[in-house]
C-alpha cells in the first residue's frame, strides 16, 4: 500500500479555547495512539485532500516535530453545517502488528449483463480487511466479465487471499448487475412475438 508524508505539529493544550483557535487557523485538531503514548498534534486542513477526498487508502507517514510515525487514518469528523474536518484520530502501526482498514474495490472486465442493458451496480466501494501492514493491498480487485443480469458478486464469491482476511460478511453484495426498464421491455416485447407465432 502506498504512502502519503504529512507534518503535524504537538500541541501542548487540549482545552476547548485551544481547540478553537486552531480551527481558526485553518488546522484540525488530531490525536495518534496505538504506540507507547497518546500524541495530541495538528495539521493543516488542506494536507487532508490527499487522505479523505480519494477513492484511495493510505498509508500515512506522520512528521511531528520532527519525529516519524507511521500510521492509518482510523476516524474523521466533521462540522455538520459546513463539512470542514474537525477532528482526526490516526492509529500508529507496526509491522508486526494486525490492522483493520478499509480498502477500494477496483472492477476488472466487461460485465455480460451490462452488455446486454442492463445496469451496473457497486454496493461496496471498499471492503474491511485485516493484514499485517506491509502486505495491505493498494485495492481488491475483483473480475465482472460473467456477470450477468439479475446476479451479483457477493464478500464470500472472492476468492479467499493468504495476505488478508476480508471481515465484510460473506452475504454481503459488492457489485450487481440490475435489470433497466429497456431490458424489461425488451423480455416484454420478445415474449409477445413468441406467443404471435404459437
Amino acid at each position: 500500500m502506498k504512502s502519503v508524508a504529512l507534518f503535524g505539529y504537538k500541541r501542548s493544550d487540549v482545552g476547548k479555547v485551544s481547540t478553537k483557535i486552531l480551527r481558526a487557523e485553518g488546522k484540525v485538531p488530531c490525536v495518534i495512539y496505538g504506540g507507547d503514548e497518546h500524541i495530541h498534534f495538528s495539521l493543516y486542513e488542506p494536507d487532508f485532500k490527499l487522505l479523505v477526498y480519494t477513492p484511495n487508502t493510505y498509508k500515512v507517514k506522520l512528521d511531528i516535530d520532527g519525529k516519524i510515525y507511521r500510521a492509518i487514518l482510523k476516524d474523521i469528523q466533521f462540522h455538520p453545517v459546513n463539512d470542514s474536518i474537525i477532528h482526526a484520530d490516526f492509529l500508529e502501526i507496526a509491522d508486526d502488528k494486525l490492522v483493520e482498514i478499509g480498502i477500494p474495490v477496483k472492477l476488472d472486465g466487461n460485465s455480460i449483463g451490462v452488455r446486454q442493458g442492463g445496469k451496473l451496480v457497486v454496493k461496496a466501494k471498499k471492503l474491511r480487511v485485516k493484514a499485517f501492514p506491509p502486505q495491505l493491498p493498494d485495492f481488491i480487485e475483483i473480475n465482472i466479465d460473467t456477470l450477468e443480469i439479475g446476479k451479483s458478486i457477493k464478500v464470500g464469491d472472492l476468492a479467499v487471499n493468504a495476505n488478508y482476511t476480508l471481515l465484510d460478511s460473506p452475504n454481503n453484495p459488492v457489485v450487481s448487475v440490475n435489470t433497466t426498464r429497456a431490458v424489461q421491455e425488451a423480455a416484454k416485447a420478445e415474449e409477445k412475438e413468441a406467443k404471435k407465432k404459437k
